[in-house]
């Protein structure tokens, strides 16, 4: 018998392999059952977080008495950054605090213009919570602002009254900044808009690292791989047809993911469908070199698994599949932009919710494929038949 051709033994090795991977259960289980699960759960956690951005926040306000009419004047302020601004006990008992509370230093307008320090404390519930950074931005921009008006009055020589407190404030600007958002959504995603995309790039490398790689572990064990040796098909077909299985796993997954996606929940795709079709199937690709890796460095099937639910969690997290990268710390994102998983949704972002345009995505989707290349070398160069 004559030596197969590359792509004839590519598409045979392909066939046998997607089709022993879809009889699974548990490859169905976590391709077809468990991702839609997830997008309601997700989705309607994060979706309730993103409620408070669109409604008026309440802001407890403790001023011991005497607070003065600087007190009185810093809820104005805070009002017009957009809080329901009320009175509150320092320790209420028979009313329910809010999340957000500003605690004043007694004594508050007398010591202000005694000119002595005064304390005041913002406490929020909810450190995690996506709103947090923009409650203590618009508090302190109130009471910066009242403090830099009552020095404009004083430095002026005038006495720091209401009525002139309210002049300074009217009075026009030197500078003024206009803010607007770079794309479509001035809001991180929240809701299912960042589930099912984050969820489906996650279930994808999960499913690989374990059911693809798995596969490969079963077949060296019981000499499955040494008998494919014996054969016709070259080696370059062989790891081919292996990488192209779990590629077309991959890519089916995410078509259901999609379509479930789109189906169920309403999600956007955006206006450039092609190129997230792009930085999926770049991805889908990495995935697939991930899992041909894996299956190669790992002894037993336990190996394979403990390793693919531990990278494909990691990733997940600190990629920012289980909540918007935008939402966390500078150092957070720094770190996701260093992982592929962050760079997908990064690029699914960009096209998704900002509608930044395809030129956006462009580097990750590059970054992702360059990527792959690299993972396929390697896949290649340790794949071993025992």
């Amino acid at each position: 018998m004559g030596r197969v051709s590359f792509l004839e033994s590519a598409g045979f090795v392909a066939r046998k392999d997607l089709w022993y991977l879809l009889r699974q259960r548990e490859t169905l289980l976590w391709t077809f059952a468990m991702p839609p699960v997830f997008f309601f759960f997700i989705g309607t956690i994060t979706g309730g977080m993103s409620g408070g951005m669109d409604e008026k926040p309440v802001l407890d306000l403790v001023a011991p008495e005497p607070a003065g009419f600087l007190a009185d004047a810093l809820a104005e302020r805070l009002s017009s950054e957009g809080f329901e601004v009320r009175p509150a006990a320092a320790s209420p008992a028979d009313t329910v605090a809010a999340p957000r509370r500003l605690v004043l230093g007694a004594g508050f307008t007398d010591s202000l213009m005694a000119g002595r320090r005064v304390p005041a404390r913002f406490e929020r519930k909810g450190e995690l919570d996506p709103t947090a950074q923009r409650d203590q931005i618009r508090v302190a921009r109130a009471v910066y602002g009242l403090l830099a008006d009552a020095a404009m009055v004083a430095s002026a020589g005038d006495s720091v009254t209401r009525a002139s407190l309210a002049r300074e404030q009217a009075r026009p600007r030197l500078f003024t900044l206009t803010v607007r958002p770079a794309g479509a959504a001035a809001e991180p995603p929240m809701g299912f808009q960042q589930a099912v995309p984050g969820t489906m790039v996650m279930f994808t490398l999960l499913v690989l690292l374990t059911s693809g790689a798995v596969l490969l572990v079963i077949e060296r064990r019981d000499g499955l791989l040494r008998r494919v040796a014996s054969t016709p098909l070259p080696r370059a077909g062989v790891v081919a047809g292996k990488w192209a299985s779990r590629m077309a796993l991959a890519i089916v997954q995410i078509g259901f993911a999609m379509a479930i996606g789109t189906l169920l929940f309403g999600v956007e795709w955006g206006p450039d469908l092609w190129m997230v079709a792009l930085i999926l199937f770049a991805w889908a690709a990495l995935c697939a070199g991930l899992a041909i890796v894996s299956g190669n460095l790992a002894r037993t099937e336990g190996q394979a698994i403990g390793l693919g639910v531990f990278a494909a969690n990691l990733l997940a997290a600190l990629g920012g599949c289980w909540w918007p990268i935008e939402v966390t710390p500078q150092w957070a994102q720094s770190l996701a932009m260093a992982l592929p998983t962050g760079w997908t949704m990064a690029a699914l972002h960009r096209l998704m919710s900002f509608q930044a345009g395809a030129a956006a995505a462009l580097p990750y989707g590059i970054a992702l494929a360059v990527t792959a290349l690299l993972v396929g070398w390697i896949a290649v160069r340790t794949f071993r038949y025992a």
